[in-house]
């Protein structure tokens, strides 16, 4: 890896990391396409981009559509939601249910994994919730203002599916939106032909990576989704004639599903708009290079635009580190994207103190924050310092592929320099605070109206000053009732 000293640290380290390219003009083209043709469009789509042909699938579902609506049979849905009785891209839960099951008898330690680890996520993300709460409180006699926490309705869940499906991405979406109380939770993940269709030239059933329905039957996901890509973050803001609108859509995706998030913002909620993974270790002379090469390999094997920042003041482990590093790529599964990885964006940094290293780490603001320090006074104070990073993992065991999986924390983080201002997904997404207001309603009714006479007055007067007449007036003539002894506030 190439080491540096800190006064020789380029601007551009500090900029923030945007790969998607220039693809918005074709993922606005997509979504209108989307919103304008529903389910044609994402039969397009499939077809195209995923080489699978739904058109038996759409077959077979209007007919069992037009034998439902025969039979007097109908899906059960929320007011104003318009849904076909079936849908050629979803994927029975009865399905769900099955590759649960083969995956607990082919797989029984990755089974355990999923389920240990949706238990530590659900149990953290239920722990965030106490902290939101309903309350009330009377800021002066007659004035009682409140807070409520409510949560989405309906969240919408994307899941990618490359050469290694990001099964953890399910756990990580769907337990802070189960422990905020969403009422339901659908999933979307990119079709995959079933093995008894292998050789159809159109399947006539949806299907998509086993693993991820196995992980979505875990999770208790609602509905599930063969539908990927762009197209299905447009599916779940707009809704489509089989696939409902959501409130808020989460979970990571390439260049084209980060886009589709971006334009779609503001229409639905998203989580956050997420770039390449990075991680920014911090250690002082206990720490083992070996511990902190593997580390700076877990981040780097994601993808070639990851980035690797180590910082310390010992040169002898800025060495050590360097060396442990191409050991360790030697015997890599992965080494071919780990190595362009460090070659590209991978850094040592010397510096002169602990203090240096923790200041770049928060003008820095990264993902992933490594404090490989052994336990004491130093390391608290330098705990105190940080303050930019979407998780913190302190000490030397803390590795930062426990908050990848295991450890409760959510995996799904602000990049890019973003954790100067939010965090990572948590059950905060799936929540609406929101305000509410009484007045004249105090326990004690001698003294109820004055306060609500002075935040009247002052209404009136900010209205009168900003020009506006009818704002003033809905003020006063409250007002005058109440000083006429009238009181008719509620």
């Amino acid at each position: 890896m190439k080491i540096i000293y800190a006064a020789d640290i380029p601007s551009s380290f500090f900029a923030p990391r945007s790969f998607t390219g220039s693809v918005r003009e074709t993922v606005q083209a997509l979504i209108d396409d989307v919103r304008k043709n529903g389910d044609k469009a994402l039969c397009a789509y499939a077809k195209r981009f995923d080489k699978i042909d739904f058109s038996a699938a759409v077959f077979a579902a209007c007919r069992s559509g037009r034998a439902a609506e025969t039979s007097g049979f109908s899906r059960t849905v929320k007011a104003g939601e318009a849904v076909k009785a079936v849908s050629p891209f979803e994927i029975p839960r009865s399905s769900l249910k099955e590759c649960e099951k083969v995956l607990k008898k082919k797989s029984g330690d990755l089974y355990d994994a999923l389920c240990r680890s949706r238990d530590f996520a659900l149990a953290f993300a239920r722990k965030q919730k106490d902290f939101f709460y309903d309350f009330e409180t009377e800021l002066a006699p007659g004035l009682i203002t409140g807070q409520k926490i409510i949560p989405a309705a309906r969240a919408g869940l994307y899941v990618p599916a490359g050469s290694f499906p990001l099964l953890s991405s399910v756990v990580m979406t769907s337990c802070p939106a189960r422990a905020a109380g969403c009422s339901s939770l659908i999933l979307c993940t990119p079709p995959r032909v079933h093995p008894d269709e292998k050789d159809a030239p159109t399947v006539k059933r949806a299907w998509a990576d086993e693993g991820i329905l196995a992980a979505a039957s875990i999770c208790g996901i609602d509905r599930v989704f063969a539908v990927g890509g762009a197209q299905a973050v447009a599916a779940m803001a707009y809704g489509t004639e089989s696939i409902p609108r959501c409130d808020i859509i989460a979970g990571p995706g390439n260049k084209y599903v980060a886009e589709a998030k971006r334009l779609v913002s503001g229409d639905v909620g998203i989580d956050m708009i997420a770039g390449p993974t990075e991680v920014f270790i911090i250690a002082d002379g206990s720490a083992r290079a070996d511990w902190i090469a593997a580390d700076l390999l877990a981040q780097a094997e994601h993808d070639a635009d990851a980035q690797a920042v180590f910082a310390t003041p010992s040169k002898r482990l800025a060495k050590k580190v360097s060396a442990e590093v191409e050991k360790q790529l030697a015997s890599l599964a992965t080494r071919n994207t780990a190595c362009e990885s460090i070659k590209r964006h991978g850094l040592i940094i010397i510096t002169k103190s602990l203090e240096e290293a923790a200041a770049i780490a928060n003008r820095k603001a990264p993902e992933h924050l490594e404090l490989a320090m052994d336990k004491g006074s130093a390391r608290d104070k330098l705990v105190q310092k940080l303050h930019n990073y979407g998780s913190l993992f302190i000490g030397h065991t803390a590795a930062e592929v426990l908050g990848d999986y295991s450890a409760g924390l959510n995996h799904t983080l602000p990049t890019s320099g973003s954790a100067r201002f939010t965090g990572g997904l948590s059950v905060r997404h799936f929540l609406k605070t929101v305000t509410t207001l009484r007045v004249g309603e105090s326990a004690e009714s001698a003294n109820r109206i004055d306060g609500v006479e002075k935040a009247l007055n002052t209404a009136a007067v900010m209205a009168h000053a900003e020009g506006l007449a009818a704002h003033e007036k809905a003020a006063r003539i409250r007002l005058n009732d109440s000083k006429a002894d009238t009181v008719r506030l509620s």
